[in-house]
């Protein structure tokens, strides 16, 4: 499982993936068919992402089967930002088509 916050045009999202990365073709394939086509993305540890929604994140891994693919985590941009400083989120991944 990996987990990563997404800055996209319409504001930063956090999702969690079956994929083993935040850019495998698959993941990019199925967020383009969303309309995110570009983004800028960090990668979560799972431990960051359950330390920072628990309860939450907990309902959501419930759902995150083997065969499934992809579960947001948090939409609200302004939430995302409040949450998350940027001095630890590591390497940024830049995608364009």
């Amino acid at each position: 499982m990996k987990a990563g916050i997404f800055f996209t045009g319409s504001g930063p999202i956090v999702l969690l993936t079956s994929y083993e990365s935040l850019t495998h073709p698959d993941l990019v394939n199925k967020l383009a068919t969303k309309g995110i086509k570009k983004f800028i993305a960090y990668e979560l540890t799972p431990e960051q992402a359950q330390e920072t929604y628990g309860h939450h994140f907990t309902v959501i891994m419930g759902d995150l089967h083997q065969s499934d693919d992809l579960r947001i985590l948090d939409y609200d941009g302004h939430h995302v930002f409040s949450r998350f400083t940027f001095k630890n989120l590591g390497q940024p991944i830049y995608h364009e088509p």
